[in-house]
């Protein structure tokens, strides 16, 4: 992971860091830094070893980066949604009620319709 930071980037923190703490502080706070990123890094490492030894080799399988969350934009999901040239949705008629069913077919002369099972 870069975050972005070019090496001009980083020279101008250094240089801030220098002017902010001065050069007396400065070697215990760049010691601290890198004791909290080699904790960081031996943390992200762990999770992922135990990761591995719960999944087992399914690991390997997955697609992580499938499901890298920086892939996920807002907005271009909206815009897949809403210009999504899917057909419209068929809108069937709502059923016949009982009644009106009963009504239709005493004027077509033949007998309402019996359920044996109903009670």
């Amino acid at each position: 992971m870069s975050f972005g930071l070019t090496f001009e980037k980083l020279l101008v923190i250094a240089v801030i860091a220098v002017i902010i703490l001065g050069p007396q502080r400065l070697p215990g706070y760049a010691a601290k830094l890198a004791k909290f990123v080699k904790q960081v890094r031996a943390f992200a490492d762990g999770a992922r070893d135990r990761l591995k030894e719960e999944m087992g080799p399914e690991y390997d399988d997955v697609d992580w980066k499938k499901l890298d969350p920086r892939q996920y934009d807002p907005r271009r999901i909206i815009r897949e949604a809403l210009l999504d040239d899917e057909p419209a949705p068929v809108i069937t008629p709502p059923r016949e009620s009982a009644y009106a069913q009963r009504q239709r077919f005493e004027r077509e002369g033949r007998p309402a319709p019996y359920d044996s099972e109903a009670t």
